[in-house]
């Protein structure tokens, strides 16, 4: 196993800061990955969310819906609880990208029109964690110690 690669990933030097972005950006990111993948806090769950998909041609629909959902919820946990935090927000960024070019882009910039701007700020958040990792307070900070001892 390439240790270094492993430690490279889990390092930060990001104290407190990215514990007040990852935690909500984790917890809006799962549930709305929730909303998708099991129909909760009014979502129309996998089903009715690849339904959708499929109509804006995102096909298969029910595919996409798993995978967006899955990136969402469990990329989300993942955030909020600093578990491979960089691979998490790679990941979640990219569904968010693939959001704003798919659904919004032509709606503008504002959420009251359906535009990009909610879209592109968890993608921004996420890149910020991507570049900085789930700093000190942090399962990966955790881990991190472990290997170094």
């Amino acid at each position: 196993m390439n240790t270094s690669l492993i430690k490279t990933v889990l390092h930060s030097n990001a104290g407190f800061s990215a514990l007040v972005l990852r935690v909500p950006i984790g917890l809006i990111l799962a549930a709305h990955g929730a909303q998708k993948l099991f129909a909760w806090f009014g979502g129309y769950g996998l089903e009715g969310t690849g339904q959708w998909m499929a109509s804006i041609g995102l096909e298969p629909g029910y595919l996409m819906a798993l995978m967006a959902g899955s990136a969402e919820f469990f990329g989300g946990l993942a955030l909020a609880l600093g578990l491979l935090t960089r691979p998490a927000a790679l990941l979640t960024a990219f569904t968010m990208l693939i959001a704003i070019f798919s659904v919004h882009i032509d709606n503008g910039l504002f959420m009251s029109n359906n535009g990009y701007e909610y879209a592109l700020t968890l993608l921004v958040a996420a890149v910020a964690l991507a570049i900085q990792g789930g700093g000190r307070f942090s399962v990966d900070a955790l881990l991190s110690q472990r290997l170094s001892q």
